[in-house]
C-alpha cells in the first residue's frame, strides 16, 4: 500500500506524528512495536464488537496493550462500509485471535474520529501498545486486508507437529465422545497421514470402526499396536469393546430376552445376555442398570459375575466415561451401603 493511499502510514522517520486525545488524556501517536501477541486462547473477549465514545479507552487503547486492535470507522449511510464490513469481519475470524476489530460508528460517537482528523470513511487503524501504528481508508479487497494484518499482527504463532498432533487427537476425542463419528475419524484419519504408528489415533480409529459396525476392520487396525503398547487404557478399551461387539453376535434375539425377562424376572442369564446387547448398541446406562438388578436382588449369583461383568463394561468404556463415573458412584452405593 502507498503512503498516498494511506493517510495513517508512518512518516518519513518510520513513526507516526501528532497528538491523540482520549478522554482527558493526550497521547504522543507514534508507532510502538507491538506487544508480544497472545495466542487464540489467551484473549479475552469476543474477537468482533462495537465501541462508543465513554468506552474506547477500555475496549481500544487498554486492550491494545494485549493483541493488536483494529478500529473500523463507519456510519450507516456509507456504502463502502458495507462492502468492507463482511470482509474484514471475516478476515479478522480466521486470524486465530492475533487481531481483535473494534467498531465505531462516527455518526453516534464523532468526538474520537474529530480528534483523530478521520475524514473519509471507511477508515481502519490499527491499534498496538496503547497508540495508533498503523491504517488504510477504503474498502480494500480481502487480499490487501490480509497483507494489512500480517503486516499490523507480526508473525502467526507456530506450534510443533507434535502440539497439533496432541490438539487433533484432543479433538477428535471429544468429537468421537459426543456421538460425531464422521469428525473424529476425519481427526484421526488426518494424524495417521501424519504419524502411522501413533498409538492414540489408532485406537481412536478403531474405536470410530466399532461405533460404525466396522469390527473387521477395527480388528485389523488396532492389532497393529505393538504389544508393549496395548496396557495403554485407551488401546485396551477397544481391544475390550472388540472382544464383547463380537461376542454379542451369539447372545440371541433381545425381543426374546426381554419376553423371557418380563414372565420370569428373575432369569439373571437373560438379563447378562440383555445388558450385554444393550452395551453393544452404545445404551451403557441401561446396560448398567440391568447388572444392578442382579446384584441387588441376587449380588452372589454365579460367583458375583454380574459385578464382574459391570467391571469389564468399566474397562471397555474407559475410567474417564460419563457412563463408567455414574455407574461407579452406583456400585460404590450398592457395596457399602
Amino acid at each position: 500500500m502507498s503512503d498516498f493511499d494511506n493517510p495513517y502510514a508512518p512518516a518519513s522517520g518510520g513513526q507516526m506524528s501528532g497528538t491523540v486525545t482520549f478522554g482527558n488524556q493526550a497521547k504522543p501517536a507514534q508507532a510502538a512495536a507491538p506487544s508480544p501477541q497472545l495466542g487464540a486462547g489467551g484473549v479475552s473477549g469476543e474477537l468482533i464488537s462495537d465501541t462508543t465514545t465513554a468506552g474506547f479507552t477500555a475496549d481500544v487503547i487498554q486492550a491494545s496493550q494485549g493483541v493488536t486492535v483494529l478500529v473500523d470507522f463507519w456510519a450507516p449511510w456509507c456504502g463502502p462500509c458495507k462492502q468492507l464490513t463482511p470482509i474484514i469481519e471475516k478476515v479478522v475470524r480466521e486470524s486465530n485471535g492475533r487481531v481483535k476489530l473494534v467498531k465505531l460508528n462516527i455518526d453516534e460517537h464523532p468526538a474520537i474520529p474529530g480528534q483523530m482528523g478521520i475524514q473519509s470513511i471507511p477508515a481502519v487503524v490499527a491499534f498496538a501498545g496503547g497508540k495508533p501504528v498503523d491504517g488504510f481508508m477504503g474498502a480494500l479487497p480481502e487480499s490487501q486486508i490480509r497483507e494489512f494484518i500480517e503486516k499490523v499482527a507480526g508473525p502467526a504463532p507456530t506450534s510443533s507437529a507434535d502440539e497439533q498432533i496432541a490438539e487433533i487427537v484432543t479433538q477428535s476425542r471429544e468429537a468421537l465422545a459426543a456421538g460425531d463419528v464422521e469428525t473424529a475419524a476425519r481427526g484421526f484419519g488426518a494424524v495417521l497421514q501424519m504419524d502411522q504408528e501413533h498409538v492414540g489415533a489408532i485406537a481412536g480409529m478403531a474405536a470410530c470402526m466399532l461405533e460404525a459396525g466396522e469390527l473387521e476392520r477395527a480388528e485389523k487396525l488396532i492389532n497393529a499396536v505393538p504389544m508393549e503398547e496395548r496396557k495403554d487404557p485407551e488401546v485396551a478399551s477397544v481391544f475390550k469393546r472388540l472382544e464383547m461387539a463380537k461376542e454379542v453376535a451369539g447372545l440371541g434375539d433381545p425381543v426374546e430376552l426381554e419376553a423371557r425377562l418380563a414372565s420370569n424376572p428373575a432369569d439373571h442369564e437373560a438379563r447378562i445376555k440383555f445388558a450385554k446387547i444393550l452395551n453393544a448398541k452404545g445404551h451403557r446406562e441401561a446396560a448398567a442398570d440391568e447388572l444392578f438388578m442382579i446384584m441387588r436382588t441376587d449380588p452372589k449369583w454365579e460367583d458375583e459375575a454380574a459385578r464382574k461383568m459391570l467391571l469389564e463394561f468399566f474397562e471397555a468404556w474407559g475410567p474417564m466415561d460419563a457412563a463408567t463415573l455414574s455407574a461407579r458412584r452406583k456400585l460404590s452405593s450398592l457395596l457399602f451401603s
